[in-house]
């Protein structure tokens, strides 16, 4: 697809998202929000694993950490203030993501991954064997939080449709960030490691800084959806910090395309599209949701995003795969 294609693409997209609240049941609206924010924790882990070659599995711990950080810092009957319980959202997972990652990149392959698990278990078990925000029963949010100026409310989260524009306005400001940083010279040393690393060392990139930075980031973002899927769950339990939640983002990331900025969003909507179907549908939807995804990675490897080249007649040879790491060897 030529840029000037994609573009067009991409602000049809836009527009139809903002239409959305005004032609659809709120139902519909508050579940694409939920597929929005799932949307932007599977771009976070993305940039780690798709664009950085490491597959990490703490990342549901980040995202439920943000959570938690709004949980405790909610008064009891008052809503939070947005403009503060949101960076310190942010700022508990880039640090836990910075000392995690600070730990973890020290090693290579299965042993990363084994890493990472068992820093998102040591968090999941301590929200869930403490008394920390009630424990394993988790913590309500009763009211969401809220902008407000000089004692004049701004923006209340509580209305669906504010909720939604604001969701929306940060899925848009990640898109532009990890674009952004994908396409930087940064984001092409990132995958020259990825693809060759005593090449990208010999070279003289920094690699573990390199990798280190790219999942600081990662775990903000990661935070970012974790502090709006609170937000609009109003509830925080142990259990989104699971290993489970983090492969199930690995998956999204899987059928939507690793060597996509947004193609693990196209996977988050796919996939809790086809739950909410198969739900509805029978009763053994996680057999039938298992198989339908093992068909996805074995006709689709890139991704469902491979659909469209096949669709249009465009060509599907991994090129613009291959383009980062290729251009990292003139940063």
């Amino acid at each position: 697809m030529t840029k000037p294609h994609r573009f067009i693409l991409m602000a049809v997209l836009l527009v139809a998202a903002i239409a959305l609240p005004f032609v659809a049941s709120t139902y519909y609206v508050q579940f694409i929000g939920k597929a929005f924010i799932m949307g932007m924790l599977a771009m976070a882990l993305n940039l780690v694993v798709g664009h950085g070659g490491l597959v990490s599995l703490c990342h549901a711990a980040l995202f439920g950490l943000a959570g938690y950080v709004l949980a405790l810092t909610t008064p009891k009957y008052d809503p939070a203030s947005l403009l503060l319980t949101l960076p310190l959202a942010v700022l508990a997972s880039s640090v836990a993501a910075l000392v995690i990652g600070a730990l973890a990149l020290r090693t290579r392959g299965i042993y990363f991954i084994m890493v990472t698990l068992a820093f998102g278990e040591m968090l999941f078990f301590f929200f869930h064997d403490t008394k920390v925000a009630g424990g394993s029963d988790g913590a309500f949010i009763n009211t969401k939080p809220e902008l407000a100026l000089f004692g004049t409310r701004l923006l209340d989260l509580d209305k669906p449709v504010a909720f939604y524009f604001v969701v929306l306005t940060c899925l848009v400001a990640v898109i532009a960030l990890l674009t952004m940083i994908v396409r930087s010279p940064f984001g092409h040393a990132l995958a020259a490691a990825r693809d060759n690393e005593r090449r990208a060392r010999s070279l003289g990139f920094p690699i573990f800084r390199m990798r280190l930075i790219a999942f600081v980031i990662s775990g903000a973002v990661a935070g970012l959806a974790g502090y709006l899927a609170a937000a609009q769950f109003g509830f925080i339990a142990p259990q989104m910090l699971g290993w489970h939640v983090s492969a199930t983002i690995l998956v999204m990331v899987l059928i939507g395309g690793l060597r996509s900025v947004t193609g693990p969003l196209l996977g988050a909507l796919v996939l809790i599209a086809l739950e909410e179907v198969l739900k509805a549908t029978t009763d053994y939807w996680k057999l039938a949701e298992g198989l339908i995804i093992i068909g996805i990675v074995l006709a689709l490897p890139g991704g469902v995003r491979q659909l469209w080249p096949m669709v249009s007649g465009g060509r599907n040879d991994g090129t613009p795969a291959d383009a980062p790491a290729a251009k990292a060897r003139h940063v």
